[in-house]
């Protein structure tokens, strides 16, 4: 039952395409953005591709008056783009950096540089505690042909394990951002199933934005249509997801999207949507059963689902997994390749010492080239050889947690709970519980 006291929260989310001297329109859509946060009041502000730290001083400085109380999550080489604003207190936040995040090598799609996280920041909205979090994923380049598919999986496994073991004790939930996944899409699917976050386009009563709630629309003229292809008319991938405890209820009462261009401005606020949501939170007078305290309360056929998404998650790990393993074993074969080639070059160079008077067989100026190349090819696939080999870590300690985590989600889909540690260390060997082998 709950108390004639309730809280409203108005959450605000956007990726603000803020990379300077690239992104178009920079300076003058953040001061678009800066007024139109000013003028909404909105409560909880979660930005992403914030890319200069200077544009989020200016947005500070801009809403020192209607949000007081602000963090910019540092991370990477030219930073996590995250960024939070918010009318009430700020009582501590965290970084989680996600282990794979694309290649270095891939300059112009440049995720790898930006270092991608989720960021979370802890509130007290009046008793109530919130824990909100703010993160951007890998992009979707290709929809036909994803290569960064598995990296994409791993990272919303690490976020959906970073709010779970993050917002124990937490009244409320609230997680913004572009997860660069549609909504049907596994990622998205694992996230929601296995936190137990709603989605504020499904829940709200109320929704006033783009059709089907799209964020990134054909008619936005930033937007180039290969980046949406097959899709003619947008696409969804940014969202504000919720869920609320034994303690405090959450709804959704109204939600929106802006709509391209702004009135009386040439552009748009960005090369993506906002997102405006209303939540409204109700405290219970006693802990019940709200229906979202998460996996502890999942059905059977939840579970069932649940064990489905893990393992198709696995499976498309397992693909980046063999896609790392030759990506390494080519790089080795080119190193040795090199170090053989420069392991003649040096023969060669020996002759004239070890033969008395004899000249040099080649130009020197070829010579030193073809050194040079040897080198070159020797460094640069030692390097490539370093970073699959950690790929290739990364991929299969995510692997390992999910064959772990079916096993225990099975376990309990046929009724029998785990045992104690205890029990299970002083169980003789061959008894207890059923292990599973790791390609099952």
């Amino acid at each position: 039952m709950a108390d004639r006291d309730n809280v409203s929260l108005r959450v605000f989310s956007l990726n603000c395409w803020g990379i300077r001297y690239l992104s178009k329109h920079c300076p003058q859509r953040y001061a678009m953005i800066g007024d139109l946060l000013s003028r909404e009041q909105h409560d909880v502000v979660l930005l992403q591709e914030v890319w200069c730290e200077k544009d989020f001083h200016s947005l500070k400085k801009k809403l020192a008056t209607s949000h007081p109380h602000s963090h910019y999550f540092k991370s990477g080489v030219i930073g996590s783009g995250l960024a939070i604003f918010s009318r009430h207190r700020i009582h501590d936040t965290f970084l989680y950096r996600y282990s794979l995040n694309g290649y270095p090598y891939m300059a112009h799609h440049g995720d790898w540089f930006g270092g991608k996280a989720v960021g979370m920041a802890i509130l007290k909205v009046g008793d109530i505690t919130a824990h909100v979090y703010v993160t951007h994923l890998h992009a979707e380049y290709c929809r036909e042909k994803d290569p960064y598919l598995p990296h994409r999986v791993v990272q919303v496994w690490e976020l959906q394990q970073c709010i779970r073991y993050t917002s124990v004790g937490a009244d409320v939930v609230i997680l913004g951002g572009d997860l660069n996944m549609h909504p049907v899409d596994l990622g998205n699917r694992l996230l929601r199933t296995y936190t137990g976050l709603r989605d504020s386009y499904v829940e709200t009563a109320k929704f006033d934005g783009c059709e089907d709630g799209m964020t990134l629309i054909a008619d936005n003229p930033f937007i180039n249509k290969k980046d949406i292809f097959p899709f003619e008319n947008g696409i969804r991938i940014d969202y504000i997801l919720f869920k609320g405890s034994s303690k405090v209820d959450i709804r959704c009462e109204s939600m929106s999207t802006t709509k391209g261009s702004v009135p009386d401005h040439p552009f748009p606020y960005s090369d993506h949507e906002a997102l405006s949501a209303d939540l409204r939170l109700d405290r219970l007078s006693q802990a019940g059963d709200s229906g979202q305290s998460g996996e502890h309360d999942l059905n059977a056929g939840k579970l069932a689902e649940l064990v489905d998404i893990v393992t198709e998650a696995r499976t498309e790990v397992k693909v980046g997994l063999h896609c790392a393993e030759r990506m390494r074993y080519t790089a080795a074969r080119t190193g040795a390749m090199g170090l053989a080639l420069l392991l003649l070059e040096l023969a060669i160079a020996a002759v004239p010492w070890l033969a008395l008077g004899a000249e040099q067989p080649f130009p020197r100026l070829s010579f030193y080239l073809l050194g040079v190349l040897c080198l070159a090819i020797l460094l640069t696939t030692s390097l490539l050889y370093v970073l699959y080999t950690i790929e290739l870590k990364a991929l299969q300690g995510a692997e390992d947690q999910m064959r772990l985590a079916v096993g225990s989600l099975q376990e309990r889909l046929r009724g029998f709970p785990l045992r104690p540690l205890t029990a299970r260390c002083g169980a003789p060997e061959g008894r207890g519980p059923r292990t599973f082998g790791p390609e099952e």
